[in-house]
């Protein structure tokens, strides 16, 4: 085997594409930043015990896991930063006020999540605590559409769900209730047989309330459709109240409604959320409510938050343009010097090209060259 070779679904990043990703990065954390977000940074390796806590327990099969020749213990190398953030905020910062927190790093997978996916995304994301209110779940909203249009996609589907819808239903009804798991996995993949033979010993308003989930799916009007199939319940409304009211606040996204996509049930607690863009199948971005993350940490707090891939969102946008350059020429003389460590100072590029590759740049493109005119280093324009 070569030994160039890399493993299955995991890729060099190259000069220009590795640009529009730490450009993007760049920019979305200094505008998670203009929000009051502050940038935490967790470790690559945990205890795997620590990974798997809580809502980690769904990334078990996609995280690589490895022997700590120090303590002899199982080490994980994280797979989502999610529960690594909460860790923080319940452990560490330990906090009685809202944080706001955010990320950016490194994940890997055991598996990739796609066609063509990657299995070392970059993931970034935001996490708002200690606020139960839809006011952090709006905020976490316009967040998520804020950064997409950062990165040039303004036409955003927005596709809405709740898992309170869910639990309401199946509370009161023991037999439900029993069978939540299965009830997931028929529901997310929108089995109308297996559902019916499931829930024939349920409760005749549970059963039905459950046989329409599969069907209520669309634009913003299946809100209205859900109120009238489904039962009267405390639960049920203040969750249809809670997505008709985040409509409202999506501004210009397509808004969709599918209350039987429970993608990451178990982990959230209330409103769930994927962002569509044109050219890409999959979700760029997910969120939602998961209130009791921080439980297992010694300390349940509300939380909401959402997170993207910015190697998969980058390969969506444009090629970027070569970046604009100074050419200068090789040498050591002190005013050459000084004139280029004050044009890098100002925030200019500038390339010395050294003695036999004058033109050798890819990534950049030299618009101006500097010259000595009569003993002085002036920038001159190239054609």
């Amino acid at each position: 085997m070569p030994t160039w070779l890399l493993p299955e679904n995991i890729a060099d990043v190259l000069p220009s594409e590795a640009r529009k990703i730490e450009e993007l990065r760049r920019a979305t954390l200094d505008n998670f930043q203009l929000y009051g977000y502050e940038l935490v940074m967790p470790p690559m390796l945990e205890y795997v015990e620590s990974l798997l806590t809580g809502a980690g327990q769904d990334m078990d099969l996609r995280m690589f896991k490895l022997v700590d020749q120090l303590s002899g213990r199982t080490l994980g190398i994280r797979a989502d930063m999610t529960t690594q953030v909460a860790r923080i905020d319940a452990h560490l910062l330990n906090r009685a006020s809202v944080t706001r927190l955010c990320y950016a790093g490194s994940v890997l997978h055991t598996r990739p999540s796609g066609f063509h996916a990657t299995r070392e995304p970059y993931q970034i994301g935001a996490e708002i605590y200690g606020h139960a209110g839809l006011e952090a779940d709006a905020e976490i909203q316009e967040l998520a559409l804020a950064t997409l249009a950062l990165a040039g996609f303004p036409s955003v589907r927005l596709d809405l769900c709740h898992a309170g819808v869910l639990r309401a239903l199946i509370e009161n009804d023991p037999k439900a209730a029993k069978a939540e798991a299965q009830l997931f996995e028929l529901l997310q993949a929108k089995d109308i047989p297996g559902l019916r033979e499931l829930t024939a010993g349920f409760n005749v308003v549970t059963r039905e309330a459950l046989l329409a989930l599969p069907n209520l799916y669309g634009d913003v009007e299946t809100i209205e459709r859900a109120r009238l199939r489904l039962p009267k319940l405390a639960g049920v409304t203040a969750a249809l109240d809670e997505l008709q009211a985040l409509i409202k606040l999506a501004g210009a996204a397509s808004i969709t409604i599918d209350l039987a996509d429970l993608r990451g049930y178990h982990y959230h607690s209330g409103v769930m959320f994927a962002a569509y863009v044109p050219g890409l199948p999959n979700a760029v971005a997910r969120g939602g409510r998961y209130d009791h993350v921080g439980e297992a940490f010694g300390r349940a707090r509300p939380a909401t938050g959402f997170s993207m891939d910015l190697r998969e969102l980058s390969r969506l946008m444009p090629v970027a343009d070569r970046k604009a350059a100074i050419r200068a020429p090789w040498g050591q003389e002190a005013a050459l010097r000084g004139k280029i460590a004050e044009l890098r100072r100002a925030g200019e590029v500038v390339i010395q090209s050294l003695p036999g590759h004058e033109n050798d740049q890819d990534e950049f493109r030299f618009d101006r060259t500097l010259v000595n005119e009569n003993g002085i280093w002036t920038l001159k324009n190239l054609g």
